[in-house]
């Protein structure tokens, strides 16, 4: 077996773990013969023993324009090998993220795990002791693509092969998919957070509310713990704590209020400037989407459960600004990615 075949084989079984990647999240790549081959934006990890999800980026003209700060490497569309790419995929949006590592193998992942601890204020000082044995570095929230890859190649030395992303997730690299996937596995039992155990949603209630057909409940029970669960609601209810959150789901949560029906409460939400969101918690009794919400956004709402029941009620949360969720949603990229069926 091949390293290519090799890596399909882990991206697929990445793909498919909640815990490590949501929808078309996270990407993974292979440097081979000056031939880059990286996670086509939009596509799906899980997809990838179904359908050809990678395209070939030629890396010495890409790199070379990195270090001249080359407009063309926001979208790295001008790189990508139109002699292998019979199927025209665009480059992921992490592309130049990949790019930035000498190592062969690379893989981004949004563990909820590890953004459990990024969203933290204090995320580096938490982090140093758990990953002492490992040669890491953290990186402060900047957009995805370009930015973020700017701010890694200041950051980056020679022997580190793992990066935190603040407010994002985790990378690790290595010279073989299988060397990958064990540092993978070693850092993510580092920074394991037990999960709070969750009261049941107020399913009638729920039902009453979503009479209307505007929204509907949400099929995963665990998202229900966003409502249900004290802490997670008050963690949630903070904003919007990392980037494919605001592009499936809209900015943060919208917390229905006393006597207030779910559309006013998006609504109020989306007067305040920000993009109007499509899950709904009514405190203590479960969490309405918005009807018809993409499997995208259902992966979304499910991750959020399951970092916010990873936060306690101390944790120091911060999220992403105003600013930071409109660069998001008004970028031409992310429109691309969300306007991609799923499937």
């Amino acid at each position: 077996m091949d390293e290519m075949t090799r890596l399909m084989a882990l991206s697929a079984k990445v793909g498919a773990d909640p815990l490590l990647v949501q929808a078309a999240g996270g990407n993974t790549s292979l440097k081979q013969d000056g031939t880059m081959w990286i996670k086509a934006s939009g596509t799906w990890l899980q997809h990838a023993h179904e359908r050809n999800i990678f395209v070939p980026v030629a890396l010495d003209p890409l790199l070379a324009a990195l270090e001249r700060d080359d407009p063309a490497c926001e979208s790295c569309t001008d790189f990508v090998r139109t002699d292998l790419n019979s199927l025209g995929l665009r480059p992921s949006i992490e592309t130049t993220v990949h790019a930035s590592f000498a190592h062969r193998i690379v893989l981004h992942v949004h563990c909820v795990e590890t953004i459990s601890w990024a969203v933290r204020a204090d995320a580096e000082a938490m982090l140093a002791p758990r990953l002492a044995p490992f040669h890491w570095a953290f990186i402060p929230y900047r957009r995805p693509g370009l930015p973020l890859a700017t701010e890694i190649r200041k950051r980056l030395k020679g022997d580190t092969n793992v990066l935190v992303l603040g407010n994002h997730g985790l990378v690790v690299a290595a010279e073989t998919v299988a060397a990958a996937e064990a540092l993978l596995h070693e850092v993510v039992r580092a920074l394991v957070r037990p999960a709070r155990a969750m009261p049941l949603a107020d399913l009638p209630m729920l039902e009453e509310l979503a009479r209307d057909g505007r929204y509907e409940l949400a099929a995963d029970p665990s998202i229900h713990a966003l409502a249900v669960d004290p802490v997670s609601l008050a963690q949630a209810r903070k904003g919007t704590l990392y980037p494919d959150h605001i592009v499936f789901l809209g900015a943060g949560i919208a917390v229905a209020q006393a006597g207030e029906d779910p559309r006013s409460a998006a609504e109020r939400i989306g007067l305040s400037g920000r993009p109007e969101p499509k899950l709904i918690a009514i405190p203590g009794k479960g969490v309405l989407l918005a009807k018809g919400v993409t499997p995208a956004a259902l992966a979304m709402a499910r991750c959020l459960a399951d970092v916010t029941a990873r936060l306690s009620e101390n944790d120091p949360a911060q999220v992403l600004s105003r600013e930071d969720e409109l660069a998001l949603v008004n970028w031409d990229a992310e429109k691309y990615r969300q306007s991609l069926p799923a499937s």
